[in-house]
Order: structure tokens, then C-alpha cells, then sequence
């Protein structure tokens, strides 16, 4: 793992911690920098950070806080407050 990897696992790490303290804002902008560090570097950003940040908004999503999380029909629906839905699927 590399230094820019390193750098957005820490950048989650933070977004997530920012969240749960109630600061919006300063997660939204952890999450824009790590996004930005994997775009320059060409880095495939981890799964759980693709799952839980809004591509619409760049909030850090926490079910139940800031994130609607729904079953449907073999899929995982979760809808930001901003509106944006995204759909993963399950087995």
C-alpha cells in the first residue's frame, strides 16, 4: 500500500470520526480531498468509501443520520438527504 492509499484510508478514517462529532461540513471536505488524491494518483477508491459517501454531495453517509437504507428486490437502495439514490446489489 502506498503513500496516497494510505493518505485516503486516513482521509475516511477522519471523514467518518467528523461525522459522528456532528461536523458536516469538515467530513464533506475529507471526503472531496481523498477523491481528489485517488483521482490524481489513479487509485480505485476502497469499497467501503464508494458505499458510503454521496457522488452527488460528498457527505459521509451514516445510516439512519444522513442516509435512508432500504432492501429491494436484491438490491441495497441508500438515498442521501440531497436526495441522490444509490443502488448496490446483494446476494
Amino acid at each position: 500500500m502506498g503513500i496516497p492509499a494510505e493518505r485516503v484510508d486516513r482521509l475516511e478514517a477522519l471523514a467518518r470520526a467528523a461525522v459522528r462529532e456532528g461536523n458536516e461540513e469538515r467530513a464533506r471536505e475529507y471526503v472531496r480531498l481523498a477523491r481528489r488524491i485517488a483521482e490524481r494518483n489513479r487509485l480505485t477508491l476502497p469499497r467501503t468509501f464508494r458505499r458510503f459517501t454521496c457522488d452527488a454531495c460528498d457527505a459521509y453517509l451514516v445510516p439512519g443520520r444522513n442516509a435512508r437504507v432500504r432492501l429491494q428486490s436484491g438490491h441495497v437502495v441508500v438515498r442521501c438527504d440531497c436526495g441522490a439514490t444509490a443502488r448496490y446489489p446483494y446476494d
